[in-house]
């Protein structure tokens, strides 16, 4: 059994046991369950429901691993002849996940 979940703008084939990475999510401090309620489509055996474009009472129960910061990349803005030169770095921040559940 597996399902299809948006989240963070994008979207993500998950099985129970599944560990992901996925965009930050905001939370209550303490909070270790979250549930994705944007499932558009879920895989049974031969059963296959997809939403329009969500399933109606269908969700996807995860529960956090970490919170933390992905690797540095470094954005070089440069251009020739004119003395400009801009040197940047930025880290994306991540919510790893563990799928627990699959609910039609």
């Amino acid at each position: 059994m597996y399902a299809v979940i948006k989240t963070g703008g994008k979207q993500y084939r998950v099985s129970q046991g599944d560990v992901i990475v996925v965009e930050k999510i905001k939370r209550a401090e303490g909070v270790d369950n979250i549930t994705f309620q944007e499932v558009m489509m879920v895989v049974d055996g031969d059963d296959v429901t997809v939403g329009t474009p969500f399933i109606d009472g269908a969700k996807v129960q995860a529960t956090v691993v970490e919170d933390g910061k992905n690797e540095k990349i470094i954005v070089y803005k440069y251009k020739k002849k004119k003395d400009y030169r801009r040197k940047q770095g930025h880290r994306q921040p991540y919510t790893k996940v563990e799928i627990t559940e699959i609910l039609k």
